[in-house]
């Protein structure tokens, strides 16, 4: 079964050393989902323009698979 990387790139980046074993791509973006939407959810008002938060899934080859981006910034 492929090993998945779940990294996060902000303020407070967290690299994944240990990994999710799943059985394909699609389970991969599934839980890559569900951990944004966590992550965002429990943000709490801490967020603000200008930052921008990421999540890089990758396979045990570091190649990159997805790439989830949220960004901010306030319109003049």
């Amino acid at each position: 079964m492929p090993r998945y990387f779940f990294n996060v790139h902000s303020a407070e980046p967290s690299t994944d050393d240990t990994g999710e074993d799943l059985p394909d791509d699609e389970a991969a973006w599934h839980d890559a989902t569900l951990f944004a939407a966590e992550v965002l959810k429990d943000i709490d008002g801490r967020f603000r323009p200008g930052q921008e938060w990421s999540l890089e899934v990758t396979d045990e080859n570091g190649k990159p698979i997805f790439f989830i981006n949220i960004g901010s910034r306030k319109m003049e």
